[in-house]
């Protein structure tokens, strides 16, 4: 968590701030985790995956592309896994789609 909190507060441009919104997972919230100046920890509420963009994209995943598979070996896992991952990336409008939230709009 420290170095992707660091990898993430050097793409914040000088002079800004960003707010990452993250689950509560206990490595997240963790009071041996340094936040970088420039970024606040915001967590969701517990227990609201449709708060949570990654929960969908993921659920989409399992629904989609991962469920009922049979893995030979580690490297299979790791074969089977990347390539969905990389369909999504080609795919923006894709994960577009998963995480619009027609709710959000009425604020």
């Amino acid at each position: 968590m420290n170095l992707h909190l660091a990898e993430i507060s050097t793409m914040v441009r000088v002079g800004r701030h960003a707010v990452l919104l993250l689950d509560q997972a206990g490595w997240h919230l963790s009071g041996d985790v340094p936040v970088p100046n420039n970024l606040t920890l915001l967590p969701l509420p517990p227990k609201c995956p449709e708060l949570n963009v990654l929960e969908n994209v993921c659920q989409f995943m399992r629904d989609n592309w991962l469920s009922n598979r049979v893995f030979q070996n580690y490297d299979d896992i790791v074969m089977r896994c990347c390539q969905p991952w990389n369909r999504l990336i080609d795919q923006p409008w894709r994960t577009m789609s998963i995480s619009l939230r027609d709710w959000a709009h009425g604020f």
